[in-house]
């Protein structure tokens, strides 16, 4: 997948990447630069990277299904 209007893939900043939260939960956030998006495997989101942009808005988020290989929420304290 590319992003933006120039056809190359996006790329996020680590130090950006560390100061991101997901806006629904406030946990961390994974990249994934194949898609170019910003997964919280929390919430079960992908948010989109534009321009290098990332778009934090939930409505914009693409909702992940359980198949994609990432393991469901944990619900409740530790074990």
């Amino acid at each position: 997948m590319v992003d933006g209007r120039d056809g190359k893939k996006a790329n996020v900043d680590p130090k950006l990447l560390e100061l991101l939260a997901c806006p629904l939960t406030k946990g961390p956030l994974s990249w994934d630069p194949e898609r170019s998006e910003l997964i919280s495997r929390v919430a079960r989101l992908a948010y989109p990277v534009r321009d290098g942009i990332p778009i934090m808005l939930p409505s914009e988020a693409r909702s992940l299904p359980f198949e994609d290989g990432l393991p469901p929420p944990r619900l409740g304290g530790p074990s």
